[in-house]
C-alpha cells in the first residue's frame, strides 16, 4: 500500500514511480487542476491531479475533503520554477497522481488542528484528532526517544527492569488512594500504586541490587498544570550505596536523556540546602535563571520605630522579614501596580507587602519614616541598590513569609521581559530536607515515613531533625527525588513511634516490610524521575497534558470515554458495593 512515507522522498527520487498514505491536510482547486498536501508522521508531501496524467485521479480529487485518508501511486517530479515552498522539507518536489484510493471519508473536522486557541474540552473530547497535528507527534517521538535512553541508560549500569503490582495493599504516602473494590473478597479493597516504593525495598532485601522500571503511578489529589490522577515516573532503587553514589547515577540518566534529545546541559549539577533554599528563594524548588534572592533583613527591622515590625523582628527563629530587589522595578512598574502587588500577596496569607523605591535623592516610600538615615543606608548595602530599583518587604511567621515572598518572586520575574531565559535548562539539588514537619499538631514526615534521618537524638526539636533526602529541581519545578531508606526494623518502627502510628496500626499498614527488614536488608535508596514533567520541559509546554496520549481534565475526568462513569446494579451487587445517594 505504500513504498516511501511523505518526507522520505526528494530529489534523488524523481523520476520514481512510488505509493504514499496519509491523511488530506488541505486541498487546492487551481481550475481543473487539483493539489492536494497529504500528511503522514513524517510530514506533508504535495499531490497534483492533472487531466492530462489520469481523469480517473481527477474525478476521485473532486470530491475529497481535509482529513480523508488517501492512498496515492504516482511520479515525483521537480516543482515549477518559482512554486517551490520553503516551509516543507519536499517543498521543491510533487508527486503526480496516477492512481488515487479514498480509503475512508472524514465527518467535518470540530476544530483546526493547527489552531492552538481550541478550549481543553473541545480538544480533550476529541483528543483522538488533535494527535493527529505535527505537535503532538513531535512530543509523542520525543517522549519515545527518552523513555528508551532512559532505559538504555540503566541497561547499561546494570539495573533491572522489574514490573511491580497494580493492585495492591492501602499504605497511604500523602495522597488519597485510588481505591480497587474486590469481587472475591466482598467488601475488601485493593489501591492503585502511589508509588512502587514498598516494592522496590523489598526488592532490595530479595538481593535485586539494581531495580528500575518505567511505572505508572496514580494520587488522588487535586490537579494543577504539572499534575495528573495518573502518571508516569522513572523509578530506581540500589543496594549498599550513599548519598552520591545515586546522585551520581540520576544524573547520568538526566544527561544522557537530554542529549539524546539534542539539549546541552552539564554533567554534573548544583546543590543547595533545603535550608538555603527557603531562607533565598521561599521554596524548596527554586528557579534559578534568574537572580532576585530573597535577603533577610530582620535585624535591620527590630530598629524600626514601627511597632508591627519591631515585635516581628523580637523572634528571630519563628519570624522572618525579607526584601526581594527588583531591578529597575521603579522604571517598569507604576505607583499603582506596586499597590496593587500587595492584593497578589494577600491570596497566600501575607497581610501586607511594603516597598521603598531608590531615587537619585535615596529611598523613597510610606515606610521610610520609620527608619533612621543610617539603617536606611544599610537596606541600600545590604541589598545593593542602584538608583531605579524597587525593593518590597513581606513580614511575618516564617513559613507565611516563605511562602508568599517566593511566590511574588516568580511573579515579579514573569512581568519583566527578559528576566527569565525560556531556552535555559537549570538543575538544581536541594538536599538536607527536614525529616519531619508539623502541621495542625500532626507530626508527618515532609517525604515519606521510609526515609532515613542523619540522627534521631534531638526528638526535643522535630522539625531540626535532617534526612538524607534529595529533590532534583528543573527551571523552578520538581523532577523528581528520592533518599536513603531505612533499612533497620527497629529504626523503621522508632519513626512510626514519633509520628503518632501504634504498633498495630502499623502492622496493619506495613507489617511485610517491617518483617522483611528483620532478614538481613542490606542498606539501599534510590530515586523517582517524572517523565511526564522531563517531557513537558523538554518540549517547552506549558501543561503536563499535552505530553500524556489521553489525560484527563483538573477535574480527573477523561472527556474522551466518559470516564469516571456509573455502573449497573448487577456489577456494585458483585463487588458488595451500595450507593448512598447524596443529600
Amino acid at each position: 500500500m505504500r513504498t516511501h512515507y511523505c518526507t522520505h522522498v526528494n530529489e534523488t527520487n524523481i523520476k520514481e514511480t512510488i505509493s504514499v498514505a496519509g491523511w488530506v491536510n488541505s486541498r487546492r482547486d487551481h481550475g481543473g487542476i487539483i493539489f492536494i498536501d497529504l500528511r503522514d508522521k513524517s510530514g506533508i508531501l504535495q499531490l497534483v491531479a492533472d487531466p492530462k496524467d489520469s481523469q480517473e485521479a481527477l474525478r476521485i480529487a473532486e470530491n475529497i475533503r481535509d482529513e480523508f485518508v488517501l492512498i496515492a501511486k504516482g511520479t515525483i517530479r521537480a516543482r515549477g520554477e518559482g512554486l517551490e515552498n520553503p516551509n516543507l522539507k519536499t517543498g521543491t518536489i510533487e508527486l503526480v497522481i496516477e492512481e488515487l484510493i479514498i480509503e475512508n471519508k472524514s465527518k467535518a473536522m470540530p476544530f483546526d488542528l493547527n489552531d492552538d486557541k481550541v478550549n481543553d474540552e473541545i480538544r480533550l473530547k476529541n483528543r483522538f484528532l488533535e494527535l493527529r497535528s505535527s505537535k503532538s507527534y513531535d512530543i509523542f517521538k520525543l517522549r519515545s526517544k527518552a523513555s528508551m535512553q532512559v532505559r538504555n541508560t540503566l541497561d547499561e549500569l546494570g539495573f533491572l527492569d522489574v514490573e511491580t503490582p497494580i493492585l495492591t495493599k492501602s499504605t497511604p504516602e500523602g495522597a488519597r488512594d485510588y481505591l480497587v473494590p474486590s469481587r472475591v473478597h466482598g467488601g475488601e479493597f485493593y489501591a492503585l500504586p502511589q508509588s512502587p516504593q514498598l516494592f522496590k525495598q523489598l526488592l532490595m532485601v530479595s538481593g535485586f541490587d539494581k531495580y528500575f522500571q518505567i511505572a505508572k503511578c496514580f494520587r488522588d489529589e487535586d490537579l494543577r498544570a504539572d499534575r495528573q490522577p495518573e502518571f508516569t515516573q522513572i523509578d530506581v532503587e540500589m543496594s549498599f550505596c550513599n548519598q552520591e553514589d545515586i546522585i551520581k547515577i540520576a544524573e547520568k540518566v538526566i544527561y544522557d536523556v537530554f542529549t539524546k534529545c539534542n539539549k546541552e546541559i552539564p554533567k554534573t549539577f548544583k546543590r543547595m540546602t533545603y535550608n538555603n533554599a527557603m531562607e533565598t528563594y521561599g521554596t524548596d524548588k527554586p528557579d534559578t535563571r534568574f537572580d532576585m534572592p530573597l535577603i533577610d533583613v530582620i535585624d535591620i527591622f527590630a530598629n524600626s520605630t514601627n511597632d508591627i515590625f519591631a515585635n516581628i523582628a523580637k523572634d528571630k527563629k519563628n519570624n522572618r522579614i525579607k526584601a526581594l530587589k527588583c531591578p529597575n522595578g521603579d522604571n517598569i512598574f507604576s505607583k499603582r501596580q506596586m499597590k496593587g502587588f500587595e492584593e497578589y500577596v494577600r491570596k497566600f496569607k501575607a497581610k501586607g507587602l511594603g516597598y521603598f523605591q531608590y531615587k537619585e535623592d535615596g529611598l523613597k516610600g510610606p515606610l521610610t519614616k520609620f527608619f533612621s538615615d543610617a539603617d536606611l543606608e544599610e537596606i541600600i548595602k545590604i541589598t545593593n541598590l542602584e538608583v531605579g530599583d524597587v525593593i518590597f518587604f513581606g513580614a511575618g511567621d516564617k513559613k507565611t513569609v516563605w511562602d508568599y515572598m517566593g511566590r511574588f518572586r516568580l511573579y515579579l520575574a514573569s512581568l519583566i521581559d527578559g528576566m527569565i531565559d525560556p531556552d535555559s535548562y537549570e538543575f538544581l539539588w536541594v538536599v538536607d530536607f527536614p525529616m519531619f514537619e508539623i502541621s495542625d499538631g500532626k507530626i508527618k514526615a515532609l517525604h515519606h515515613p521510609f526515609t532515613m534521618p542523619k540522627s534521631l537524638d534531638n526528638l526535643e526539636n522535630l522539625e531540626a531533625i535532617e534526612s538524607i533526602a534529595y529533590d532534583i529541581v528543573l527551571n523552578g519545578t520538581e523532577l523528581g527525588g528520592g533518599s536513603i531508606r531505612i533499612h533497620k526494623e527497629e529504626i523503621q518502627s522508632k519513626i512510626f513511634d514519633i509520628m503518632g502510628i501504634s504498633k498495630q496500626e502499623a502492622n496493619d499498614k506495613f507489617g511485610f516490610l517491617l518483617e522483611a527488614l528483620k532478614y538481613g536488608a542490606p542498606s539501599h535508596g534510590g530515586f523517582a524521575l517524572g517523565l511526564d514533567r522531563m517531557i513537558m520541559l523538554l518540549a517547552k509546554t506549558d501543561s503536563i497534558r499535552d505530553v500524556i496520549a489521553f489525560p484527563k481534565t483538573q477535574k480527573a475526568q477523561c472527556l474522551l470515554t466518559q470516564a469516571p462513569s456509573g455502573i449497573d446494579e448487577l456489577q456494585l451487587k458483585e463487588l458488595s458495593l451500595r450507593i448512598r445517594k447524596q443529600v
